[in-house]
């Protein structure tokens, strides 16, 4: 860690934000209602507003977004004159999965192996803290330079998009000149990494029917057209030899200019087994971050347990597929539908239905705010540079506030590296990275009020 003043105050508040994180990780924050109470959700929202009326913010306040959850708000002035930036991160977390597959209580801050471990660690409430320590780092140093507008959400993990229609809604209330997500992660521990782009996606959910009920396999089979054959071979459609992803007019052959993934670190990380091929062609950063990807999640048929010899008359399927930046989702959509329309053999009807869209998201990395990050980071990681990765997911809330503010600069930062293991059991968030993202922040709002 380097000796700036910043970092060191940084590094003397890391006990209480241990304490702190506890605190924010005790509260079992799932959004959904169903199966965890409200109350929960309702307590880290308070925490969080108490949290930042505690650091002098005024106008703090729980915004209900229109799916039924509070997003917490806060405005901390800085000096007349200066630029506003926009701090995020989300104090909803995903379900714990299986309690019992957890080494210790998910719902319990547990220290082990140099490593906090607990649902939220990383993934989002480590990111609340982040912000927390930065802001208290420079009122400890001169006072915040810049205006301050922090935005925790309360049902990211749900997808309900309850934060974004309450944006759209309010267009002023989160308008700054940059945004800082603190909801991305380090490409490893030590390696400060900022996301530059995310990909889109599309659902699309397809039926095809071929005849007017199901027929005896042996009396009618080799002449009648099967349904659930005439699926099999339009979803095949979608892939090449190799496994790239092919729909008739996406484009798929774009290369990945930043940080590369070794192959072997992603068969790892992804768990491959032995023996098993990668698929796609082109580096892995090209796969995963530049070029589209189809994913059947899901196929509507007789299950293997209880099948009868029959020649299906329907099948139906949930197709995924994932859009790099460049290419619009509205578009992939009609074009993925009209594919597997095209490719659906035998005359079989086919009925295509969107169900889901998120559009891709690229920053512009030759901004003065990217300038002022890698500057950041280059004394918060001595010896190290700032790394431009991908991120093959999505984060609808980028390209919401991406069109409302079209001048603002968004940065994507955070703790969820790959042994943060966020969204599996044994989540877990790297104390050092604390310590050291939460100086990176404070000194990137120094360099860019400077």
């Amino acid at each position: 860690m380097s000796s700036h003043p910043v970092a060191e105050t940084v590094a003397s508040l890391i006990p209480r934000a241990r304490a702190e994180l506890a605190e924010l990780v005790a509260f079992k924050s799932v959004a959904d209602f169903d199966q965890y109470p409200r109350s929960e959700s309702e307590g880290a929202a308070n925490w969080v507003a108490d949290a930042l009326r505690a650091e002098g913010f005024t106008d703090v306040a729980l915004l209900d977004t229109p799916d039924g959850t509070q997003s917490v708000y806060g405005f901390l002035p800085g000096p007349e004159g200066a630029r506003t930036v926009l701090l995020y991160a989300h104090y909803d977390v995903q379900p714990p999965l299986d309690e019992a597959g957890w080494d210790t209580p998910p719902f319990e801050l547990t220290e082990r192996d140099g490593r906090w471990y607990g649902r939220g660690a990383a993934d989002c409430k480590g990111g609340i803290i982040m912000h927390l320590l930065a802001l208290r780092a420079l009122k400890a140093n001169g006072g915040v330079p810049v205006h301050i507008k922090v935005i925790a959400e309360g049902s990211e993990e749900q997808g309900t998009g309850g934060l974004e229609r309450y944006a759209e809604e309010h267009p002023e209330l989160l308008r700054a000149d940059t945004i800082v997500i603190g909801d991305a992660g380090n490409f490893r521990v030590g390696l400060p990494t900022v996301t530059t782009t995310l990909r889109g996606m599309t659902l699309v959910r397809a039926q095809v029917d071929t005849l007017q009920g199901n027929l005896h396999s042996g009396q009618f089979g080799g002449a009648a057209p099967d349904a659930l054959a005439a699926l099999i071979r339009a979803l095949d459609s979608l892939r090449a030899e190799d496994g790239s992803t092919t729909v008739d007019g996406l484009p798929g052959g774009a290369a990945w200019e930043g940080l590369q993934y070794d192959e072997e670190q992603f068969r790892k990380d992804a768990k491959v087994l032995d023996g098993v091929e990668l698929i796609g062609s082109g580096t892995v950063a090209d796969r995963i971050w530049a070029r589209p990807a189809v994913t059947v999640l899901g196929i509507d048929c007789p299950p293997v347990v209880g099948a009868t010899p029959s020649v299906q008359a329907s099948a139906r399927a949930l197709i995924s597929l994932r859009v790099p930046p460049g290419v619009d989702a509205a578009e992939a959509t009609k074009l993925l539908q009209a594919h597997l329309e095209a490719h659906t053999p035998w005359g079989a009807r086919v009925r295509t239905e969107q169900i889901g869209q998120g559009q891709a998201f690229r920053a512009d990395t030759t901004s003065p705010a990217y300038r002022a990050m890698a500057d950041a980071m280059a004394v918060a990681y001595p010896g190290e540079r700032m790394q431009y990765a991908g991120q093959g997911g999505s984060i609808p809330l980028c390209n919401t506030l991406a069109a409302l503010y079209p001048e603002a600069e968004i940065l994507l930062i955070g703790l969820s590296e790959p042994e943060a293991q966020i969204h599996a059991v044994n989540e877990s968030v790297s104390p050092g990275e604390l310590e050291r993202l939460s100086a990176t922040e404070a000194l990137f709002l120094l360099n860019y009020a400077g």
